[in-house]
């Protein structure tokens, strides 16, 4: 894992696809009593429009580290790392770079720990979305995975008004 006061830092690539030190985000993340405004500024950083850096890669296991430190569930983590995952080489964005990936795919896996650990436990439906989107995403259904993570509940409700009435299970047939 990349240390806070690596350098490294300084030379990473944001989702504006710029360079941006995310040190200090992790850091202000880590000690924040109330890290809703902490967490808007982590996700403009890595993540914009569809765009990650490699900065992503090397935020990821502080990101995983800081949730189990808090010990509180909070859907952000689940969503931002899966939504990293998701973009992870799609659309002209990087892959993990080689000297990331060991703590990036460890990260990965202790968050998916974490999210079949919170999941019981979890009575927020968005934190339960996105722990269920990067379960889906980490046990080979990344298809339902990205459903979870793109589509809110309202648009699926919608996407079920238009279905027809031909379905399995309808009693049509």
């Amino acid at each position: 894992m990349l240390g806070l006061d690596d350098p490294k830092w300084k030379t990473l690539i944001g989702g504006r696809r710029t360079q941006l030190d995310l040190s200090p985000l992790l850091c202000a993340l880590e000690v924040a009593k109330e890290p809703t405004e902490s967490w808007h500024d982590i996700w403009d950083a890595i993540y914009h429009q569809g765009d990650i850096g490699d900065s992503a890669f090397a935020a990821v296991p502080h990101l995983v580290r800081i949730h189990l430190a808090h010990g509180v569930i909070n859907w952000n983590t689940y969503a931002l790392v899966a939504t990293i995952e998701l973009a992870r080489g799609k659309r002209g964005n990087p892959d993990a770079p080689e000297w990331a990936q060991p703590a990036y795919n460890e990260a990965l896996q202790e968050m998916a720990k974490q999210g079949l650990a919170e999941l019981p436990r979890s009575r927020n439906p968005l934190a339960t979305r996105s722990i269920l989107g990067l379960l889906a995403i980490m046990f080979g259904a990344r298809t339902y995975g990205r459903i979870l993570m793109e589509f809110t509940e309202d648009e699926l409700l919608e996407l079920e008004k238009g279905v027809s009435g031909d379905s399995p299970g309808d009693g049509a047939g």
